[in-house]
């Protein structure tokens, strides 16, 4: 059985790979580290098929060391203790690389156990993942190791892997194969920045048109029949999903509701409810607000059907949500005021109370003037008056500000005249 075409077709030198420019276009740090030859042990962090195994590959070859490769989600200890069994023999003088893949899988101890021999240099580690690292890494590794973030690869440097995964297999193949050029681009658009994904799918493509004649053509109508859920690349367990969960929440804030629909069916098509509806009212709160306050059990009584009545159902009550929070004027008020108040906690200047409002009513043999003297504000006129509230260390502090909209305006002009006659 042949090995799949994008293994077949793995690039042998950096110049082939395609997208990750950011890293290893001329002059970029990584790819002058690997030129230079002095490899640190690694972490690559980022999505499926954006080429962290060819990179790490490629870096020991041409670096002369053993290449070993694991999988954290198969790989025990003793697989492990294998690899470092093989230190003393010839076929590691130049010491061993190991790519580790998905070390997130790895709990502690399998991680610690690669300790010793990554700080004495007999083996240089890149592991990979598409989890944060940072929240899945074992802090002892990560402090040993750089992390370099690999990135979708572009719709146009994809076109250029399939273009030659078609090029590759005519000549494998023996036939000429025609391929129209939306085909190719719509190979590269569905399969979301994998190229390995996309790789493969050019060889399905050759496969379903049926390799055994004189020549094949390949279209897009043909094409879309084998990608037609690969669009959606969305792994709602890692990170990759907060950009799409980014614009969704951002639309709502901007006020387009065609573009927060939009990111709505995307987050609804790879089946993640519980993102869509969390979003949701958090948009609700932070950039609707106080600006028309009535959403905010609006947005949640349409969450609640939404997880009720469960997919697909669930897009319609939230459609309605969506447009109705991206259509609301907006205010971030309430979310400026706590932030506001929150960098005064931290900053140490909000301690302590003013002593009418403490719960208690007994003062010690210290306190230079006893007695609570707590005013009752609905003993007063409007049911206010003035009296301190802030502690004295920010008791001149203005956390909120009413924001521009009808409903705040209206209740500052209230107490701007009730607070003013006193």
């Amino acid at each position: 059985m042949k090995a799949p075409l994008a293994d077949r077709l793995r690039p042998q030198n950096i110049n082939d790979i395609v997208g990750q420019h950011h890293l290893l276009d001329e002059g970029r740090p990584l790819r002058n580290i690997i030129e230079s030859g002095q490899i640190p042990n690694m972490v690559f962090y980022g999505p499926s098929g954006v080429g962290k195994t060819t990179l790490a590959s490629m870096i020991a070859r041409q670096t002369n060391r053993t290449f070993r490769k694991l999988n954290g989600t198969t790989a025990s200890t003793a697989d492990i203790k294998e690899i470092f069994s093989e230190l003393d023999g010839w076929n590691s003088i130049n010491g061993i690389l190991l790519y580790l893949d998905e070390i997130q899988y790895f709990n502690k101890k399998q991680q610690q156990t690669l300790l010793e021999y990554i700080e004495n240099g007999s083996i240089t580690l890149i592991a990979s993942t598409t989890e944060n690292p940072y929240f899945y890494v074992y802090s002892a590794i990560l402090s040993r190791s750089t992390v370099f973030e690999f990135k979708p690869v572009e719709k146009e440097d994809v076109i250029l892997a399939v273009n030659r995964a078609y090029d590759f297999l005519s000549d494998e193949y023996g036939i000429p194969i025609h391929v129209d050029p939306q085909a190719a681009a719509h190979i590269a658009y569905a399969c979301g920045g994998d190229v390995r994904k996309s790789i493969n799918a050019v060889e399905l493509s050759v496969i379903a048109a049926g390799r055994y004649q004189e020549q094949i053509h390949i279209t897009p109508e043909m094409v879309s029949q084998l990608t037609q859920k690969s669009a959606v690349r969305y792994d709602r367990e890692g990170d990759e999903h907060y950009d799409l969960l980014s614009a969704f929440q951002k639309s709502m804030r901007g006020s387009d509701p065609d573009a927060a629909v939009l990111y709505l069916a995307r987050i609804l098509a790879a089946d993640d409810l519980p993102s869509a509806c969390r979003r949701l009212m958090v948009c609700a709160c932070e950039d609707v607000g106080l600006a028309n306050p009535q959403i905010i059990p609006i947005v949640k009584a349409a969450v609640d059907i939404a997880m009720m009545v469960g997919l697909p159902e669930a897009r319609i009550p939230l459609a309605d949500a969506v447009i109705l929070v991206a259509q609301s004027p907006k205010s971030n008020s309430g979310y400026n005021a706590i932030a506001k108040a929150m960098a005064d906690i931290e900053s140490g200047k909000a301690g302590g109370f003013p002593r009418h409002l403490q719960n208690k009513h007994y003062d010690g043999e210290d306190a230079k003037i006893k007695g609570q003297f707590y005013l009752y504000p609905h003993d007063y006129p409007d049911h206010w008056v003035r009296q301190q509230y802030l502690p004295d260390g920010v008791k001149n502090a203005v956390y909120y500000e009413p924001g521009n909209n009808k409903n705040e305006q209206a209740y500052k002009a209230y107490w701007d005249k009730i607070k003013h006659s006193r």
